[in-house]
């Protein structure tokens, strides 16, 4: 059985994520404390841990409220340290991680931050991807590369298609808009609009598969010609699309 996930929506437009299982509850992210906390309560669960992907305020700054409520352990990049709340565990992608019972992969996703991670859950299916790959989009590059990011999303794509990908915000309407605008032509993406507009739930998570379909930074390959740049590398065409999202 997967771990059970629940999207809460903080702030304006962040998520954050609650997983819980047999061994406990943990915490993905946390822009603010008083939806989060309102939801374990309701839920009679008791948190146990507070991943964080990366350091920007809308990520961490429900931390020590939550913390001194819970008395959560906080788990985090090393690399990032000096500029997350403090740390109980200092991870590192590519080494070993077990969260409520299960292995978690800790994937490098510089890009939007240089030290930003994403958690993949392999056995349940889940990808914490926060501000990397988004629902239709990609997060901007505040720190890293266009070549960073475009090599982040790729590590990210080689997932199975049945993964959740469990992203940061919920900017489906101006991913969406701009998505359209570069593939008019990509019935999913229109399918998935009109399903989004009419929904009232999260536009996050979906499945990598439907992103595939639908998210222009992971279509290089069929949005090439329509940019004129058949020949140029892959990188190349995602720094295009990024220039083009950031004038949208």
């Amino acid at each position: 059985m997967p771990l059970e996930l629940v999207t809460l929506r903080c702030l304006k437009d962040n998520y954050a994520y609650l997983l819980h299982g047999d061994e406990g509850t943990v915490l993905i992210d946390a822009p603010e404390a008083a939806p989060i906390l309102r939801e374990l309560a309701a839920r009679g669960w008791s948190l146990s841990a507070i991943l964080l992907t990366h350091h920007h305020s809308d990520h961490v700054d429900g931390v020590a409220e939550i913390v001194q409520t819970t008395g959560a352990m906080v788990i985090g990049a090393a690399a990032d340290a000096h500029r997350l709340p403090p740390l109980d565990l200092r991870i590192t992608p590519g080494e070993p991680l077990e969260v409520l019972g299960e292995p978690v992969q800790i994937i490098d996703v510089p890009g939007h931050t240089v030290g930003h991670v994403a958690f993949h859950f392999p056995q349940s299916g889940y990808a914490f991807t926060a501000d990397s790959l988004m629902a239709m989009g990609c997060g901007r590059l505040f720190e890293g590369t266009a070549e960073m990011m475009w090599d982040s999303l790729s590590r990210l794509n080689a997932l199975p298609a049945d993964t959740l990908i469990c992203s940061g915000h919920d900017y489906c309407a101006g991913n969406g808009a701009f998505a359209l605008s570069v593939d008019p032509d990509n019935q999913a993406l229109r399918d998935r609009l009109d399903a989004v507009q009419q929904a009232e739930q999260p536009c996050a998570p979906v499945t990598l598969a439907q992103e595939r379909e639908t998210n222009p930074f992971l279509r290089v390959a069929a949005l090439r010609p329509g940019l004129g740049m058949e020949d140029a590398p892959d990188a190349q065409v995602f720094a295009r699309l990024r220039a083009m999202k950031d004038a949208f």
